[in-house]
């Protein structure tokens, strides 16, 4: 049974101003955001102390929360890590004053006050200068398969749909950390390796879309680039959309059941998803239609001299007997 049939004709090229409009507006509210709010970085771009606490039996984080608030901490964050009876801490750096060991025995007998039966399980700093080295290196990789990727997709295809590729995935990148800045989504290194993977299945999906349409133009005898754009899409989308959903259960069940410690995680791998799939059809063909694709540039280089007739010269007892 298939969900969606092999011969459809959405005609998706006909709404692509549309949804490049559309594109530019959210782009704008989540650079908007990004600029005004900033990205809510972890301690792994800040730096700060990470304390884990194991409790005899689950707690409340409202009361954890206040035990530490009653001891003088104003800045921090409580989560469950693992299952419901591990807590982590997180107290940025400026925070307080005391050293890592000094800082974790204050927030244990603060914690031991309201609960006993707690023990101390890790403790983890990260100095500003290692985080920011980290938020430096993390952007050199986005910036790095950024490059490579246009690289390979130009020699792969054609320089054109090399702008196209890279287009949509600037879009998915820039879309994404927006909505993160706009939601203050804790940013810590999952959430990079969660981005690095949205640009890896946007560009998947861009270039199946993009074989496909390299061999409809070098077989189609008739068609516009527009018409040949939408049958591509159209032979591709019930391999788009079943991919995509497949993707998304797993996503989902990340983010509802892998605990508060992956939220941030699954979350922006939830919004990558639907973004990229999103661009693989509108962005990426669209911008590939912009720059002048035809199917002048897709045919295939005939070798010189291919069509030439055979002036291989006879051997001189073959020349005689011709004579």
């Amino acid at each position: 049974m298939e969900i969606i049939k092999a011969d459809t004709k959405i005609d998706f090229m006909r709404y692509r101003n549309v949804a490049l409009i559309i594109s530019a507006i959210v782009l704008l509210a989540g650079i908007t955001a990004l600029i005004g709010r900033g990205l809510n970085f972890g301690l792994d771009f800040t730096g700060g102390t990470l304390i884990e606490v194991g409790y005899p039996e689950a707690p409340e984080l409202a009361e954890v929360r206040e035990a530490l608030a009653q001891d003088g901490f104003d800045d921090f964050t409580v989560q469950t890590f693992g299952t419901a009876r591990e807590i982590v801490v997180r107290i940025p750096v400026g925070e307080a004053d005391e050293t890592g060991a000094d800082l974790s025995t204050r927030v244990l007998e603060a914690l031991q006050r309201q609960e006993a039966g707690i023990d101390m399980r890790r403790v983890e700093f990260v100095g500003p200068q290692i985080g920011q080295e980290l938020a430096e290196q993390g952007g050199l990789a986005l910036l790095y398969a950024l490059i490579g990727i246009l690289l390979y997709v130009s020699f792969r295809f054609q320089w054109r749909f090399a702008v196209g590729a890279v287009g949509a995935l600037v879009h998915d990148v820039l879309l994404v950390v927006g909505l993160l800045a706009l939601f203050q989504v804790n940013f810590d290194l999952t959430v990079v390796a969660a981005i690095l993977a949205v640009i890896g299945y946007s560009l998947n999906d861009t270039i199946v879309v993009y074989d496909r349409m390299r061999e409809n133009f070098r077989v189609k005898r008739k068609g516009t680039p527009k018409e040949l754009c939408n049958l591509s899409i159209n032979q591709m989308l019930g391999r788009t959309i079943m991919t995509s959903m497949t993707t998304l259960l797993v996503l989902l069940a990340l983010f509802y059941f892998g605990g508060e410690i992956i939220h941030a995680f699954a979350f922006t791998l939830i919004i990558g998803v639907i973004v990229g799939t999103y661009s693989s059809v509108y962005i990426a063909g669209s911008l590939a239609l912009v720059m002048g694709v035809s199917k002048q540039d897709l045919m295939p280089v005939e070798k010189e001299g291919a069509d030439q007739p055979d002036t291989e010269v006879l051997p001189e007892r073959f020349r005689n007997r011709e004579a």
